[in-house]
């Protein structure tokens, strides 16, 4: 089970709305993401349009997934910027991965401004059968 918490990401959207932020390079905006069951895998999705590759980093700590990626100017220092609304900074996310996810095998793709993170369902907690002894021939129960 793949689970998520980050107490302040409400308090921060509805300061922005009421403040008209959208994220600056002081407070960059939220990560956004994606999270689905595929099969045997756990598929999560963030968009980070604008970020190189090279600038993302990720790293599992007992359990705990985070996602840092930075976003530097388009513009030269002697540039004369006329609007800078798009974020820039210091992104990070961070994804508590449950017991019944394999963290030694995650998979990272980065393809057209998003970052795709392939988690596999862990073998211990896959469903199994398991067979039963005795009686007038084998049964077999789903554990």
């Amino acid at each position: 089970m793949l689970m998520r918490t980050d107490p302040f990401r409400e308090l921060d959207r509805i300061s922005q709305q009421f403040f008209g932020q959208n994220g600056t390079s002081a407070r960059p905006a939220a990560m956004p993401m994606d999270a689905f069951r595929s099969g045997d895998d756990y598929v999560v999705k963030f968009d980070l349009p604008g970020v190189s590759a090279e600038s993302i980093d990720l790293d599992v700590e007992r359990n705990v997934l985070t996602v840092r990626a930075e976003r530097g100017p388009d513009h030269g220092d002697g540039d004369e910027v006329q609007v800078a609304e798009r974020p820039r900074g210091t992104f990070s996310r961070q994804l508590f991965l449950g017991d019944t996810l394999d963290a030694d095998k995650v998979q990272a793709g980065y393809e057209a401004g998003v970052l795709t993170l392939r988690i596999p369902v862990a073998e211990q907690a896959k469903p199994r059968k398991i067979a039963i002894a005795g009686g007038e021939g084998r049964k077999e129960i789903n554990a």
